[in-house]
């Protein structure tokens, strides 16, 4: 496995490998998962991380929907069954050592369960932290609880 990205270290640019090679050669964790970033596609804003197992990157890549492992709830959880606010792959892209998911996505609406854009929303500076964000539509609205 880690043979694989040494040798891309090394590869040329624009050359490939085959899809199921790189799949295999995935550093999962212990827990059969790999942290995923998911990054809008077009203005570079950090959305979330979340996880995904073999069969979340698989169904993602074949469907074009963002699809991750929910370890709360102990299944697949599609981006946005509950709340509608989907993400739509534009691409994805391993990290050196191949332990780390960066998605590029198109994401409709709130990509955060808190209602907001993003879920990196409170800042750390100095002795406080700063809430960056308010929602865009509020967390009851948005999974429908009255």
């Amino acid at each position: 496995m880690q043979e694989l990205f040494k040798a891309l270290e090394r590869a040329e640019c624009d050359s490939r490998r085959p899809i199921g090679e790189i799949l295999e050669a995935i550093r999962f964790n212990h827990d059969g998962l790999i942290p995923a970033i998911a990054q809008q596609h077009d203005s570079g804003e950090v959305l979330m991380m979340a996880w995904m197992n073999r069969e979340a990157l698989e169904e993602t890549l074949r469907t074009g929907r963002v699809c991750y492992w929910s370890r709360s709830r102990g299944k697949l959880w599609r981006k946005g069954e509950s709340s509608g606010q989907q993400q739509h792959l534009k691409g994805a892209a391993l990290d050196c050592d191949g332990d780390t998911l960066l998605l590029q996505v198109d994401q409709t609406g709130p990509a955060c369960h808190s209602g907001r854009r993003s879920c990196f929303y409170v800042a750390l500076e100095g002795d406080a932290a700063r809430v960056t964000s308010a929602p865009l539509i509020d967390p009851d609205t948005l999974y429908g609880k009255t």
